[in-house]
């Protein structure tokens, strides 16, 4: 009995410990006190990159916009893009001399939303003035990663 005890308490400890949020630091490297899920440590990163790779195709051959926020406030994941082989700017770090149709491209991402069946994600992109369209992404996660299932048009200007 005692040995059972002790392994619950064990196992309930360890899911403690498991589950507890973590912190992530803005651009500065302060932390604002909100807690990031568990998914923005593990997933978050991965399910944007497969959209960004799958969907709008970026890669060598065709260079990712700039990224423009990162969804709600309080969420900041800080994603190592070179390990999806992507190099996102910042869109904040576009010059003001820039042409003014150059400071109107960009892309974004909102937090992805997990179930039991993978992840959904919004995301929109613009090309340039009222060339913008959003889309709503369904992702699956497998032996080959997080994957584009479908992603349907969500909004067009």
């Amino acid at each position: 009995m005692r040995v059972a005890n002790f392994l619950v308490l064990s196992a309930s400890a360890m899911l403690v410990w498991a589950c507890a949020s973590t912190q992530f630091p803005d651009s500065n490297g302060k932390s604002d006190g909100q807690p990031a899920s568990v998914e923005v440590s593990g997933n978050d990163c991965a399910v944007m990159a497969a959209v960004a790779k799958e969907h709008y195709k970026f890669g060598p051959d065709n260079p990712p916009l700039p990224l423009k926020g990162l969804g709600e406030s309080g969420w900041r994941p800080q994603c190592d893009w070179a390990k999806y082989s992507l190099s996102f700017s910042d869109y904040n770090d576009v010059p003001t001399s820039a042409e003014p149709r150059e400071r109107l491209k960009w892309v974004a991402f909102q937090q992805p939303r997990y179930d039991g069946n993978g992840a959904t994600l919004q995301t929109e992109i613009m090309h340039g003035p009222l060339a913008g369209i959003g889309y709503e992404c369904r992702l699956h996660s497998g032996i080959a990663g997080w994957t584009v299932g479908e992603c349907k048009t969500s909004w067009v200007s």
